[in-house]
């Protein structure tokens, strides 16, 4: 029901405006099932209370669709220009492979393994260097590097909210 209101009443200018409505709906959503839920048996009621579940659950689901949704939005200028008429990728890839790439980097962090991050980052490096080099495409090769870092920052900030909460 509230992503058809936004459809409906959203238009170019107020598209960010939209958006933000619209998450803040989910997650009210979200709290008033849990409110909700919290009168049923008590194994549940136990770990619905437990503020470190809550924490981490909150965590991988922003950082998963959430966190895709943000970085489209906010690359979305850029992408239209660059990937006009493109057929050289699976449909939905980049979104995929970002939502597992900003799991790891989160698992890595709250897990206290920060050479994963690191290895994360140069095996992606690696695997795109061919890309890059054979495409010799300035704009592409920017945009790679934008999108990677906002993955990464994203993922980074949000593990270190959860390991400082907790």
């Amino acid at each position: 029901i509230i992503d058809i209101a936004k459809i409906y009443f959203q238009n170019e200018h107020r598209k960010t405006r939209w958006f933000i409505a619209d998450q803040f709906l989910h997650l009210m959503l979200v709290f008033g099932l849990w409110y909700w839920w919290m009168e049923y048996p008590a194994i549940i009621a136990r770990a619905a209370y437990s503020i470190r579940l809550w924490v981490y659950v909150t965590a991988i689901f922003f950082l998963s669709f959430p966190t895709g949704i943000i970085m489209k939005e906010l690359l979305s200028s850029w992408s239209e220009t660059l990937f006009e008429g493109s057929d050289e990728s699976l449909a939905d890839a980049g979104k995929f492979i970002g939502i597992l790439e900003r799991l790891l980097v989160f698992t890595f962090i709250v897990t206290g393994h920060w050479e994963g991050v690191g290895f994360l980052l140069a095996a992606k490096s690696i695997f795109r260097f061919g890309d890059l080099k054979e495409s010799k495409d300035r704009k592409l090769t920017e945009y790679i590097l934008i999108g990677t870092l906002l993955s990464f920052g994203i993922a980074i900030v949000v593990s270190l909210m959860v390991t400082n909460l907790l």
